[in-house]
């Protein structure tokens, strides 16, 4: 049968066959080299999985720490009675380890654990801090919060983060010193207090105001309000805390409960304030030294005081502003008997006067027909604690070697420790968190589920057996 196409038109046809016939060709080969490439691409990928099992729980090997950690977690110290086994239970564990301790009762169910290391010169002596009791568990927990159950490569537990591992981690430092037989160049005390928890008063209040001795020839202490962050799941940045934003609470009173809501409504301004106080040089160098681990508030942390001068301040966080503003919270209205109430928490930079912050908010709502009806906590002025020490250099020098992290300064906007009270004292504290805590560890802390990883609690052993070791050390 012969085709009705024309000579050309069959010509034409037969190229276009021919280009298709090329153009599958082609696609076939760009198939089979995307496919490849998927095959490397998933190749590296598993490889690099296998490498990097960040995500993973980890194979952690046994150690001697672990089971104490789980014994004293085991102890429900968020009760008086807890407290009491907590502080026997710490008195055993050093008594068994050779050294003498006492057990300082400042009231009942209140006990404090003291020891001392006698060093070969008296005076820039290192007092290890922490607290016996922990914070009521709540409920929600998936696990029983005094069970200190592992699961996978995690210990869950009431006190597992704050703060029974970094007691754990100072009293086998302190141990290793006993056992070695060898006098430290100064003086070595140990402290475990009752109540940090709720306020201090049977703990370090009681013990400066009572027990002066304790805290004879010390310089140095070393405490709990450190920062690890983890990005990632690489440690970033290593925050040694020197400082914290101070609290004054008070209880207003109002004659109706309109009067409180118009008292509410003059401290808004002050609540969710976007201005600055002033910023404290102390604060400037930790904005600059945590610049770099910052994305999209690196620029307006590197340099506050351009920041706030070029009206930028508002772009930044609430935990970023409130270490330069002084800052204010309340609570519900409530009524008490005829009259109405609201407690306000003020949040003063360290060197505010106290006195001169509660007569400032009692002008701030007097005009709405309300007064300070009474004090409920007053704190300040205090100091900063210098990094500019060998206490400090030991601690961030030991951060790089474990961690490989640069070490920089914290600064503490909404939480306190004991550091608080031992500043004004001339004593330079320094919070830690010795072991890396992500950033979900540390939202359970006085939540549910709180939990350490072993191998990251292993590790805040060894980092503070070493700095304790150089400490020791040191003339």
């Amino acid at each position: 049968m012969r085709s009705s196409l024309d000579p050309a038109e069959l010509a034409r046809k037969r190229r276009r066959h021919r280009n298709e016939r090329i153009v599958a060709a082609v696609v076939i080969v760009i198939a089979a080299a995307v496919a490849a490439v998927i095959v490397y691409l998933n190749h590296r990928e598993a490889v690099e999985l296998r490498k990097d099992q960040r995500y993973i729980p980890q194979l952690v090997r046994m150690t001697p720490e672990v089971p104490l950690l789980q014994e004293l977690v085991r102890i429900d110290s968020s009760k008086p009675q807890g407290v009491v086994s907590g502080a026997h239970w710490i008195a055993a564990y050093l008594q068994r380890n050779g050294i003498k301790a006492e057990i300082i009762e400042s009231s009942p169910s209140m006990l404090n654990v003291y020891a001392r290391i006698r060093g070969r010169s008296r005076g820039e002596g290192l007092l290890l801090f922490n607290h016996i009791d922990v914070v009521p568990p709540g409920t929600g927990w998936t696990r029983p919060p005094f069970d200190a159950v592992l699961f996978g490569d995690r210990m869950y537990g009431r006190g597992t983060v704050d703060m029974k591992a970094l007691t754990i981690c100072q009293l086998v430092a302190f141990a290793d010193i006993a056992r070695s037989g060898q006098m430290p160049a100064h003086d070595l005390v140990f402290l475990a207090t009752a109540d940090e928890e709720t306020g201090s008063t049977w703990g370090m209040r009681w013990l400066l105001e009572h027990r002066p001795d304790i805290f004879e020839g010390v310089q140095y202490g070393i405490t709990e309000g450190g920062l690890t962050e983890i990005m990632g799941e690489r440690m970033t940045y290593f925050g040694i805390e020197i400082g914290t934003k101070q609290l004054v609470q008070v209880m207003l009173e109002a004659p109706t409960r309109q009067a409180m809501l118009e008292t509410r409504r003059r401290l808004e301004p002050y609540i969710f304030s976007r201005r600055a106080t002033r910023v404290l040089p102390e604060v400037r160098r930790f904005f600059q030294q945590l610049a770099p681990t910052r994305f999209a508030f690196k620029p307006y942390l590197e340099d506050i005081d351009a920041t706030i001068r070029d009206g930028q301040f508002w772009r930044l966080p609430t935990t970023y502003r409130d270490l330069v503003q002084n800052s204010i919270t309340t609570r519900g209205i409530i009524p008490a008997g005829d009259r109405w109430q609201m407690e306000v928490t003020m949040l003063n930079l360290p060197d505010e006067q106290p006195d001169a912050r509660i007569a400032w908010l009692a002008r701030t709502v007097a005009p709405a027909g309300a007064k300070v009806e009474r004090v409920l906590v007053k704190e300040g002025p205090n100091v900063f604690s210098s990094e500019k020490t060998r206490m400090f250099e030991i601690l961030a020098a030991e951060a790089q070697e474990r961690y490989g992290v640069t070490a920089g300064i914290q600064i503490l906007y909404r939480s306190a420790s004991d550091a608080r009270f031992l500043r004004p004292r001339g004593i330079t504290c320094y919070g830690v968190s010795p072991y890396p805590v992500d950033y979900y560890q540390s939202l359970a802390i006085h939540h549910p589920n709180e939990s350490i990883t072993v191998g990251s609690f292993q590790q805040g052993v060894e980092y503070m057996r070493r700095v304790v070791r150089t400490w020791a050390r040191t003339n």
